[in-house]
């Protein structure tokens, strides 16, 4: 993860990067996850979307959840 991707995030939103971390996946799993419909970009650009921490932290205890039943 670069350094510089949280200068670019406000509180309480995260940048693809951060989500890929948090997720375990890539960059682009999380696109992928935002053309299904799992995920909706909170602000940002369209090159540099952000992503509400809340929203992540759902999917990602959702995602754990599946992983473990």
């Amino acid at each position: 993860m670069n350094p510089m991707d949280s200068l670019y995030a406000p509180p309480g939103r995260l940048t693809t990067s951060q989500v890929a971390q948090v997720l375990g996946t890539t960059p682009g799993g999380v696109r992928n996850l935002v053309y299904r419909g799992r995920l909706k970009r909170a602000g940002g650009t369209p090159r540099r979307p952000w992503f509400c921490a809340d929203h992540v932290a759902a999917l990602d205890a959702e995602r754990r959840a599946r992983r473990s039943a």
